[in-house]
């Protein structure tokens, strides 16, 4: 397999710069010697997304309408990591509690991936909270009208493939936590 190098950056300009995200255009030299121009890249905060299972084998899931899919979607309490927030616990605490109201004590770090890797510079991290409960206010902000919902376990499982939840990282995130926690075997048999 061939190594290729990283592109070179002959020039870079702001696209678009808010509170939300970073567009650069860059026009780069690929490893062939192709320029492309522009190529653009988006950079967001690292976003955290939590899969929270209660003490019962439910999972907590969020309903809200997202303009992009321009649709009431069903989805992992997620959110992005705010400057306050020193490790992606920390965000996952937070977003747990202000979008649904539960709580955990025994949450992990389970991974961290990149949303995609051809145009996105920030990283997407997965958290396990373990024995979520319902014990406090939610929080909502603008933009969030969101209505929460635990669904079995099972349940969830077996509506991955119709697109219960249709945001793909969820799905991969929900995927690679079950696993961590035992709950599902990813491993290949012969």
């Amino acid at each position: 397999m061939k190594d290729f190098a990283p592109w070179e950056v002959l020039s870079s300009r702001t696209a678009l710069r808010d509170r939300w995200i970073d567009v650069t255009a860059d026009a780069c030299r690929d490893a062939r010697g192709n320029v492309l121009d522009p190529f653009y890249t988006l950079a967001y905060a690292d976003w955290v997304q939590v899969v929270a299972l209660t003490p019962d084998d439910r999972i907590v899931l969020v309903r809200q309408y997202r303009h992009g899919a321009r649709a009431r979607t069903l989805e992992l309490p997620a959110g992005a990591m705010d400057a306050k927030d020193a490790t992606p616990v920390d965000t996952a605490g937070r977003e747990l509690r202000e979008e649904t109201g539960f709580l955990s004590t025994n949450m992990r770090h389970i991974c961290s991936l990149h949303p995609n890797t051809a145009t996105h510079r920030n990283q997407c991290h997965t958290v396990l909270a373990l024995d979520a409960v319902r014990s406090a206010e939610t929080i909502h902000e603008a933009g969030e009208d969101i209505v929460v919902e635990t669904l079995p376990l099972a349940t969830v499982l077996a509506g991955l493939a119709s697109g219960l939840l249709p945001q793909a990282m969820h799905v991969s995130a929900l995927l690679l936590a079950l696993s961590e926690a035992g709950r599902l075997d990813l491993s290949l048999r012969p």
